[in-house]
């Protein structure tokens, strides 16, 4: 298992990190690829590092931004849902409610996601029990199902 700065990757960081990391160190702490960090500075998501000798040095601060960035993509949001969680709401918008809003829209696509999925399971189901013998066969048979 990686170390970073004596914090095995995927526990929890210890605070006491110097506040002068560089992109290299931040990618490690979140498994990321440092490509991934200058994306997420390039959309906005992250705000742009200071530079010390023209190299990306980032603070404690950027760390719990990148925290939130990955429990909301652990948990299913896109990159313009996580824009939304940070700049999508009026200024002094406690995070328990934005939290709230854009989980109960996610909670609704899962739930249609999910119906979905059923529905496959059901029609792969239906075709691995095919005893066509040609294609042609299945078509007919899907569109007489169809029909009814």
């Amino acid at each position: 298992m990686r170390h970073f700065r004596g914090v095995p990757r995927g526990y929890s960081l210890d605070f006491r990190v110097a506040g002068d990391l560089a992109i290299s160190d931040v990618a490690r702490v979140f498994g990321l690829r440092t490509s991934a960090i200058r994306y997420y500075e390039q959309i906005g998501i992250l705000p742009p590092a200071m530079r010390k000798n023209g190299q990306r040095r980032y603070d404690r601060s950027a760390l719990f931004r990148l925290a939130v960035v990955q429990r909301a993509r652990e948990t299913g949001f896109t990159l313009e849902e996580i824009r939304e969680l940070f700049f999508g709401f009026p200024a002094g918008t406690p995070p328990p409610k934005r939290w709230h809003q854009l989980s109960q829209r996610k909670i609704a696509e899962l739930r249609e996601r999910m119906k979905q999925l059923q529905l496959m399971e059901t029609l792969l189901k239906r075709v691995e029990d095919c005893r066509c013998h040609a294609l042609e066969e299945c078509g007919k048979k899907i569109l007489q199902q169809a029909r009814v």
